[in-house]
């Protein structure tokens, strides 16, 4: 079955814009990438300032090749991120920690 990878990142109250407008203006880099299953940004709500990014992915293999190619390209910075041509923008996250799951289990809503 797929793995999961949590990118969990610690984002003060005041770099929250920026890290959201980040993801929007790299939105659809990685929906090509072979072995690419799934993603999601989740802000938090209440009591934390920990946001999750979270991808599925077919096989590890696959992560692994897309943070050699598209994924260390995606991180780099862009000017869209208010950056300077070439300069790279300063991290909207303060800490961040990357977890890996085996999906073991899954389910979705029933089929009428």
């Amino acid at each position: 079955m797929s793995i999961v990878k949590i990118n969990v990142l610690t984002v003060p109250e005041e770099q929250r814009e920026t890290l959201e407008k980040r993801f929007a203006n790299r939105a659809g880099t990685v929906d090509g990438s072979d072995g690419f299953e799934w993603f999601e940004l989740l802000r938090p709500v209440e009591g934390t300032d920990t946001y999750l990014v979270y991808t599925r992915w077919r096989a590890e293999e696959d992560f692994q090749n897309w943070m050699s190619g598209m994924g260390q390209a995606a991180h780099r910075g862009t000017p869209q991120d208010g950056s300077a041509q070439g300069e790279r923008p300063k991290p909207a996250a303060t800490d961040a920690t990357l977890w890996t799951f085996e999906v073991v289990q899954q389910a979705g809503p029933k089929q009428d």
